[in-house]
């Protein structure tokens, strides 16, 4: 059938700040909804209060609001737009729940609007785990035995029944928060009290263990006509008891036979009928039992999902954008199949090489905390890469992840290794380490359950480092040779390490062979019919499928797996760049390995290659297509890290210099600039060791704040006030960070107002285009303080002379694009922290709020356009205040103080604007659900907060300054252990003077306003 004509506007709920369990995936899937939607003629509008997506855009949506996503705010959105449907399946648990809380209070009747999709029936029986067992047991699917249950009473008379261990599953929450294995009746009652607290309908599943057994998921697709189609089915390398968000993973299933395969095929079908999700795509999990091929269905998702993304790339089926299509009505077999243009959407894709996922984990930013994975997910990424095997993929998505810790494992004992064989991120070098040792693969299979074929290849792996270390001089390898040894998906420099070559004489002598990659394309239809899309990865074959054209070309190198201090902000300066060169007439060439992001989507890029951002990799591509120039200061600083060596290798680096970058991000390089230009920086030294920073921290005094070269997110940056916090930091930091780093030690200047800086330069003219106020003082990352553009504490003077001291080094360093600079004022004084000479996290925040696409900019100078060409020769004044906050995912990591310092740990951010600058503080709040109370009580611990008292006292708010009992608002500077029950509780908490004052100021001014609605477009215009 056709696509409705009855609606004219849509309504899309976006998913909010990224966090774990939730993130860039929904930027993706929403973004490829609000494009075909459009498309088609549709009005859209979008509710998401996340600044940093693609989704936010304001040339996608035809109406965004950078709002928080509540009921309320949301009742505005559509009391203000009257849309004739809301579309709540691409954004993740957020939108899902939202949608149900607009059902329930009786919003989307009162105006009309309709759920498509899925119907409010069909999330029930998805979301509820007592509706969705009654599901299953009508159409014979078995599921593990299990209860919900709404009370700890409830809970301790069910698991007498069940015993130890058993899994707790609380309804309706993302990424298993709230959830985990009780092993221990202590451990039991912990876990189900929060999971009922957690629980937005606080109730929770009580299941058996099946802990060991194999895991699967399948994405499905149904539409109205009833028309059923499986786009890939997934395998979990680690068993039952991880969750898939943290389980490495495996498209397609590789150790499936045909008839249990066939079996979970129409379980699946059976599944999504029974449902009843109609129009769109649903996630099934499985476990099989090894022993005897026991099947249950663990649980579906009747939305497009973190899994969705991954099954999108792996098969280069567009799930969320076909989703969206059958929302309003197409049918599978009327939409066509963009990569074949041949096949329609209701053609089974089918893939003729192998996928693998590898999640990316942050444990290192939570010190103290236990990194065993369970139930509830705490991975922050995730890489995937294609190769035409699993050994190949999976040493490709290795080296991907950016975290290569083969050293530290070699000098460890058996026994230290077999200790790792618990769920662990550090589990698969253990067992690589320990094959390569001669471990039996039934020892290990008995300690860790991982499949036996699973196990099998990897010793595959390290025989065949064995056999490379013995083929006899590398000099004589024939191009046969090095076919093999590639084919296995082994790097240069691997193959380097196990010769005793440097990886350029690897490199050299691979090339002197002939050996080098070919390109396949992604096809969705293992080559039966001809592919038009360019979605390529890299293979030792012969055939090579990439189409050479004659335009001229710009390779843009992504950001890699997402990470604290490095996530979809980069993602969305690197699609502006794709955009802004497609405009100005250049085929886009992106390069990433993340499978959450709209960077690797394959209609984005010209030309998409998934592969890893190594030297080796980005370097094989840059020979293969040739391009007039390679940008590298898009991606954050993964690709930042390789521009020497790729200038070095002969890469045409464009926009700001590798010798521009090294000055600015090597420590003692940046201070002696500082110096020669006369720019303030805090007292300090550059240290090139321990010894030396020993030394000098006796001349400088404490506190002091010491800083690595070369690092993002604020890692091992640390404020040390003795010399014993001295030592212990340079023992953890010189272990942590990659080589031997310099590290700055200087003056700590203790409450003094940071900026961020965001400035564009051509190489001739500079232009501050956004000066942001942090919140919170000096000693908190900038990464997790709140900031407000433009700035309400500052004096015009201090403005100009932060305007011009900017402008100053932009044009000695050179930079041809965007720079990031980080100032302290401390008694009138500008001191100058660190500059950071390429695109940074502020990006789209600032884009956003001073109505100009930065990133695009920096695209087209880096191309020879001037700032007197793009028409942006001032600093931009916004007709509002943009207020970012962040949010913290301390709830995931256990027995860690919600204390923020020197190294950042947020994962993500909304934005909140209004003509008030404390009501957009307030909106922000929101919008990383912190609900800030207009009443009730407060509970002020530390000195120095008498103004807080008296202007929370003015609101109404019973003041007490001592206590145990939780409060309705908390704000305890003195760290105290009331912290985490609050975290834990949902009870809003400030741990800092400074966001003290801007909370009460904020609520004080909440509780007198009319809050509408504004979109960002009616902002900008």
């Amino acid at each position: 059938m056709p696509k409705r004509t009855d609606l004219q506007t849509i309504l899309i709920l976006g998913s909010g700040p990224i966090q774990i369990g939730q993130a860039a995936e929904f930027d993706y899937s929403g973004t490829q909804a609000l494009k075909a939607l459009k498309k088609e003629g549709y009005r859209v509008v979008l509710v998401n209060s996340n600044p940093a997506t693609i989704m936010t855009d304001p040339d996608l949506a035809d109406a965004t609001y950078l709002e928080p996503l509540t009921p309320a705010f949301v009742r505005k959105v559509i009391e203000k737009e009257r849309p004739d449907a809301l579309l709540p399946t691409l954004g993740g648990q957020t939108a899902l729940n939202l949608a149900m809380d607009l059902h329930e209070d009786g919003t989307l009747q009162e105006f009309g609007v309709e759920l498509i999709g899925a119907g409010v029936e069909a999330i029930k029986k998805g979301e509820d785990r007592e509706l969705f067992q009654a599901a299953m047991k009508k159409i014979g699917v078995e599921t593990a035995k299990g209860k919900m249950v709404h009370s700890m009473e409830e809970a301790r008379e069910f698991q007498k029944e069940l015993g130890l261990p058993v899994v707790i599953r609380p309804s309706f929450t993302l990424g298993g928060t709230g959830g985990g294995i009780a092993f221990s009746y202590e451990e039991f009652e912990t876990i189900t009290a929060q999971g009922l607290h957690d629980s937005p309908v606080h109730s929770v599943l009580l299941e058996e263990s099946i802990l060991g057994w194999k895991e699967y998921e399948l994405e499905v697709m149904r539409d109205t006509g009833d028309t059923v189609v499986i786009i890939t089915s997934i395998e979990n390398f680690d068993p039952m008891g991880v969750h898939t968000g943290d389980s490495i993973t495996v498209a397609p299933a590789q150790t499936l036979s045909d008839v249990e395969y066939q079996r979970l095929r129409d379980y699946s079908m059976a599944i999504i009928r029974e449902i009843g999700v109609e129009t769109g795509g649903s996630n099934i999990q499985f476990a099989v039992n090894p022993d005897d091929g026991r099947v249950i269905v663990i649980e579906m998702n009747p939305r497009v999902s973190r899994s969705s993304a991954l099954a999108s790339k792996a098969t280069g089926f567009p799930i969320a954008k076909i989703a969206a299509l059958l929302a309003v009505g197409y049918r599978l077999e009327e939409l066509p199949n963009d990569i074949t243009r041949v096949t329609p959407a209701a053609f089974e894709p089918t893939i003729d090489y192998v996928v693998t996922k590898i999640p990316r984990f942050a444990f290192e930013k939570f010190p103290g905390t236990h990194d065993a994975l369970g139930t509830q997910m705490r991975s922050v990424g995730e890489v995937m890469a294609i190769g035409r095997t699993f050994k190949e993929s999976l040493q490709k998505a290795l080296r991907s992840i950016e975290t290569d810790v083969r050293g530290a494992f070699k000098e460890m004992s058996d026994e230290e290794l077999r200790r790792l064989l618990y769920p662990n991120p550090k589990r698969l070098e253990a067992v690589l380490e320990l094959l390569r040792r001669g471990e039996e693969l039934a020892a290990l299979f008995d300690a860790t359950k991982i499949d036996t074929w699973f196990l099998s290849q990897l010793k595959e792996i390290t025989d065949a480092e064995q056999e490379i270390a013995e083929l006899g001089p590398i000099e004589a390898w024939k191009y046969e040779i090095w076919r093999e040894v590639k084919r296995l998906g082994f790097s240069d420099a691997r193959v380097g390490e196990l010769t005793g070559k440097t990886e350029l004489d690897v490199r050299q002598l691979r090339k002197a062979a002939k050996a080098t990659p070919v390109y396949k394309t992604v096809d969705t239809c293992a080559a039966e019919f001809e592919a038009y899309t360019p979605y390529h990865y890299s293979t030792y074959e012969w055939e090579d499928e990439v189409r050479a054209t004659d335009k001229p070309k710009v390779v843009i190198l992504g950001s890699g797996p997402n990470r604290i201090g490095q996530g979809v902000e980069f993602d969305y300066a690197t699609v502006h760049a794709v955009w802004a060169l497609q405009e100005a007439g250049y085929e886009t060439i992106m390069v990433n390995s993340n499978p959450e992001t709209v960077s690797t989507d394959y209609d984005t890029a010209d030309r998409l290659y998934f592969e890893p951002l190594t030297f080796e990799d980005v370097m094989n591509i840059v020979e293969h297509e040739k391009p007039v120039g390679v940008i590298v200061q898009l991606g954050g600083q993964t690709p930042l890290k390789l521009a020497r060596r790729l200038e070095e290798a002969g890469a045409p680096i464009i926009g700001t210099s590798p010798s521009a970058i090294h000055e600015a991000e090597d420590r003692a390089s940046f201070n002696a600039l500082c110096e020669r230009l006369g720019i303030p920086q805090p007292n300090g030294k550059v240290a090139r060791d321990a010894d030396e920073a020993l030394r000098l921290a006796g001349e400088l005094g404490f506190p002091l704040m010491a800083r690595p070269s070369y690092v993002l997110g604020g890692r091992a940056m640390r404020t040390v006030r003795s010399m014993n916090e001295l030592r212990s930091y340079l023992r953890e930091v010189y272990a942590a960070v990659e080589g031997q780093p310099s590290i700055l030690l200087d003056q700590f200047l203790e409450g003094a107002l940071e900026l961020d800086v965001d400035t564009l330069c051509d190489g001739t003219t500079a232009v501050v285009a956004g000066i942001m106020e942090h919140v919170e003082a000096a000693g908190v990352h900038s990464g997790d303080s709140a900031c407000i553009l433009p700035p309400v504490h500052l004096s015009e003077e201090l403005l100009q002379t932060v305007k011009e001291t900017t402008r100053k080094l932009a044009l000695e360093l050179g930079v041809k694009g965007l720079m990031n600079v980080q100032y302290a004022i401390k008694d009138g004084v500008a001191y100058i922290l660190e500059a950071n000479p390429r695109a940074s996290r502020t990006v789209p925040f600032v884009s956003k709020a001073v109505a100009h696409p930065l990133a695009k900019y920096a695209a087209r100078i880096a191309v020879g356009q001037t700032l007197q060409d793009i028409g942006l020769t001032d600093t931009p004044v916004p007709n509002m205040y943009s207020v970012k906050e962040v949010h913290l995912p301390f709830l995931k990591f256990k027995n860690v103080s919600p204390i923020l310092g020197p190294e950042m740990k947020s994962t993500g951010e909304s934005m909140g604007i209004d003509r008030d600058p404390y009501l957009a503080f307030y909106r922000a709040e929101l919008g990383v659900k912190t609900m800030l109370p207009l009443e009730g009580t407060a509970l002020v611990l530390g000195e120095g907060l008498d103004d807080v008292k008296a202007t929370l006292a003015d609101a109404g708010f019973q003041v007490e300054s001592s206590g145990t009992e939780l409060p309705s608002l908390l704000i305890d500077t003195t760290a105290s252990p009331l912290l985490r029950r609050a975290l834990e509780n949902g009870t809003p908490f400030v741990t800092t003077k400074e966001a003290a004052t801007w909370t009460v100021k904020a609520i004080a001014a909440a509780k007198h306003a009319n809050l509408g609605v504004t979109s960002l477009q009616e902002w900008q215009s």
